[in-house]
C-alpha cells in the first residue's frame, strides 16, 4: 500500500508540474514576455517544482533526511540517468560557448552545497545565502542576455520554445492548468512524502536512502521527459542546458527553501559517500562539456550502468520481498 501511495504521489507531482509549467508558459506567451526570460525562470523553476515541494514538505514534516537525499539524488540522476538516456537516443553535441556560464554556476553551486554540508547542518542562514546566490545568478543572466545576444540567452529562448510547443491559447484553460497543476503538486508531495517515509520505516532504511533513490528518480521525471524530447529533436544544447539549469535550481532554490523551513542535518552516510559522488560526477560532466566534444551513445550507456551500480550499492544486502 505504501508503494501505491508513493507512486500516486509521484504521478501527481509529474502531472502537476507539467500542468503548472505549460499553463504558466502560455500566460507568459500571451503577456509577450521574452522567451529568454521564460526559459531561464519558468522552465528552469518548473522542471524542479516537484523536488521543491517534496523537499520543503519533508523538512516541515520533520523528515529532513528525505529532503537532503532528494536534492543530492536528483542531481546525480540528472547527470547520469538523464544525460545517459538522452545520449543513447542521440549523441549529444556540446557547444562550450553556449553552456560555459551556466556550467560554471553549477560547479559553484555544488561547491557551496558541499561547504554547507561540511558544517553538519544547513540552517536558515545557509538557506538565505543560497537563495541570494540564486537571485544574483538570475538577475545577472537576465541583464547580460538582454544587453546582447549571448549563447546562454539563445539557449534559454530555445528551451522556452520547446516547452511551449503545442500549448492551448485560451486564457481560461491556461489559468486553470496553472492552478490545478499547483494543487496537484501540493497533493502529490504530501502523498509522496507519506508513502516514502512509511517505506523507510517498514524496511528499516534511512529516509536519506529513500530520498536518494525512489523519490529522486520520481521527481526527476520532468527533466527526463524534457531531455528525451530535446534529444529526439536534435536540440542537444537544450537537453544539456535543462539539466544544468535544473541542477542549479535543485542546489540553490530547493536546499535554500528547505533549510529556511527547517534545519537540514547531513547524516554520516551522506557525508561518507554521496556528497563526494555528487561533486565528482559534477566535475567530470562539466569537464566533458568544456572539451566541446559529443557525449556518445557508448558514454551514455556507461553513465546508465554507473547509475544502476550507484543505486544498487545503496540497496546491497536489503530485501524488499519481506
Amino acid at each position: 500500500m505504501d508503494y501505491l501511495i508513493t507512486i500516486a504521489g509521484l504521478a501527481l507531482l509529474l502531472a502537476g508540474g507539467e500542468g503548472m509549467v505549460r499553463g504558466a508558459l502560455g500566460i507568459a506567451r500571451r503577456a509577450r514576455i521574452s522567451p529568454m526570460i521564460v526559459g531561464l525562470t519558468i522552465v528552469g523553476f518548473g522542471t524542479s517544482a516537484p523536488e521543491l515541494v517534496v523537499s520543503v514538505d519533508a523538512a516541515l514534516s520533520g523528515i529532513p533526511g528525505l529532503a537532503v537525499g532528494n536534492v543530492i539524488g536528483s542531481n546525480i540522476a540528472n547527470m547520469m540517468l538523464i544525460v545517459g538516456t538522452a545520449a543513447i537516443i542521440a549523441p549529444l553535441a556540446v557547444h562550450r560557448s553556449v553552456l560555459i556560464r551556466d556550467a560554471a554556476v553549477m560547479v559553484g553551486a555544488t561547491l557551496l552545497f558541499v561547504a554547507i554540508a561540511l558544517s553538519g547542518t544547513a540552517v536558515w542562514q545557509h538557506g538565505m545565502v543560497m537563495l541570494i546566490a540564486l537571485s544574483i545568478y538570475l538577475v545577472y543572466s537576465l541583464w547580460a542576455d538582454r544587453r546582447r545576444t549571448t549563447g546562454p540567452g539563445q539557449l534559454h529562448s530555445e528551451e522556452a520554445e520547446d516547452a511551449a510547443s503545442g500549448l492551448p491559447d485560451r486564457p481560461v484553460i491556461l489559468i486553470l492548468a496553472t492552478l490545478v497543476g499547483l494543487a496537484a503538486l501540493v497533493a502529490g508531495s504530501r502523498l509522496a512524502v507519506m508513502g516514502a517515509s512509511a517505506i523507510a520505516r517498514e524496511y528499516g532504511v534511512s529516509e536519506e536512502l529513500i530520498g536518494l533513490t525512489l523519490v529522486a528518480v520520481g521527481t526527476s521525471l520532468p527533466e527526463l521527459a524534457t531531455a528525451i524530447v530535446a534529444a529526439r529533436r536534435g536540440h542537444d544544447d537544450v537537453c544539456i542546458g535543462n539539466i544544468i539549469g535544473s541542477s542549479i535550481f535543485n542546489l540553490l532554490a530547493i536546499t535554500g527553501a528547505a533549510a529556511i523551513a527547517a534545519p537540514l542535518p547531513f547524516s554520516p552516510e551522506i557525508m561518507s559517500f554521496d556528497i563526494w559522488a555528487l561533486l565528482a560526477v559534477t566535475i567530470i560532466l562539466v569537464g566533458v562539456m568544456l572539451t566541446g566534444r559529443k557525449i556518445t551513445r557508448r558514454e551514455g550507456i556507461v553513465l546508465l550502468v554507473l547509475y544502476i551500480i550507484y543505486i544498487g550499492a545503496h540497496f546491497r544486502g536489503l530485501s524488499f520481498m519481506a
